[in-house]
């Protein structure tokens, strides 16, 4: 169950972070891209209150010099709603702004005869079409589930319909085994590989029945690495089964020859589940309350280096098979 519970985690973590970086993407092309924010020509109303009496004086004292109406209404309108309020303020401090009260008087008469003038706006700036937007994001949610595909489910495919590399060349997986006569093909068939290089390798697959029912999981993953240094040299797996019927994960360790002959490394692999010396076409089977797993080595080589001999995995590619149990008879 804690297998279990730990893979959705992990995937919904993946998913959860992919989301936020895709989001983000999305935001900064709207934002700095599409629409940009942009700040131009504010309005004189949009000034700080001392800034706009300042501003209304400047006014004031051009169109006593130049007896412009056209300019002096424009100026006028740039204050809006303020106007008044501003027009009051300077009229209080003409002596401050070095300005009479007959200028005063003067320029309120003008802007007076056209009472509540505004600015005439500008058309705003069209950004692209909703078209284009929906475009984008639909784009963007293509590249998050093509994201999520690599992250989550590229090693989850059936074992019939996937291949495997070694060292650069294509191997097809071998034939599924042949099984007892009378006995029902498996409900669910998976093959996972391992390669060198691949830290995080960490496979699940779900285990539904005929219908769809959801019936439980099972997966591989790094269970002790040997050495130190990148890549990490596995020299252990863990193969797991999650029955929803049961109470507990089952799990077996898969070894190196080193691991399992090492009785330091193999007594210390056992608490995490049964040690199994890994040979190709190595067969285990794990069982649970209602489920059946056969795994099966297809094939495997060790790496080489300054480590003991066949201590670690440059390759692993295993088959798991899964089968329902048959209920137990009654009991009399």
């Amino acid at each position: 169950m804690d297998k279990y519970l730990g893979q959705i985690s992990r995937q919904m973590w993946i998913a959860g972070g992919v989301g936020v970086v895709v989001g983000l993407i999305i935001g900064l092309l709207i934002g700095y891209v599409f629409w940009p924010v942009e700040y131009t020509d504010a309005a004189a109303r949009h000034l700080r209150v001392d800034l706009q009496q300042d501003y209304l004086a400047l006014t004031i004292q051009n169109y006593t010099r130049t007896q412009n109406p056209a300019l002096a209404q424009k100026g006028w309108a740039e204050l809006g709603e303020k106007g008044p309020e501003v027009l009051a303020a300077v009229q209080a401090n003409a002596a401050a702004y070095g300005l009479s009260q007959e200028e005063i008087a003067a320029f309120s008469g003008l802007v007076g005869a056209v009472p509540g003038a505004t600015p005439t706006p500008e058309a705003p700036a069209r950004g692209p079409s909703l078209l284009v937007v929906g475009v984008v994001c639909l784009v963007a949610l293509a590249l998050l589930g093509a994201l999520l595909y690599l992250l989550l489910f590229r090693n989850r495919q059936p074992a019939l319909a996937r291949s495997a590399k070694v060292g650069g060349a294509a191997v097809a997986p071998q034939a599924a085994p042949t099984y007892p006569e009378g006995q029902e093909p498996p409900i669910a068939q998976y093959l996972t590989t391992y390669t060198i290089g691949n830290d995080l390798y960490d496979d699940s697959f779900s285990i539904d029945s005929p219908t769809g029912e959801f019936l439980g999981e099972c997966g591989v993953g790094i269970s002790e690495t040997i050495g130190v240094g990148d890549p990490k040299k596995v020299t252990a797996f863990e193969v797991w089964l999650f029955d929803k019927n049961d109470i507990q994960t089952v799990t077996k360790v898969l070894m190196s020859a080193h691991a399992f002959n090492d009785q330091a490394i193999s007594q210390r692999l056992a608490l995490k589940g049964e040690p199994v010396l890994a040979e190709p076409g190595k067969r285990m089977v794990l069982e649970t309350a209602t489920l059946q797993l056969e795994a099966r080595v297809v094939n495997m080589s060790y790496g080489q280096g300054a480590l003991p001999p066949n201590s670690f995995f440059e390759q692993m590619t295993l088959e798991l098979a899964i089968w329902p149990k048959a209920a137990p008879p009654p009991q009399a």
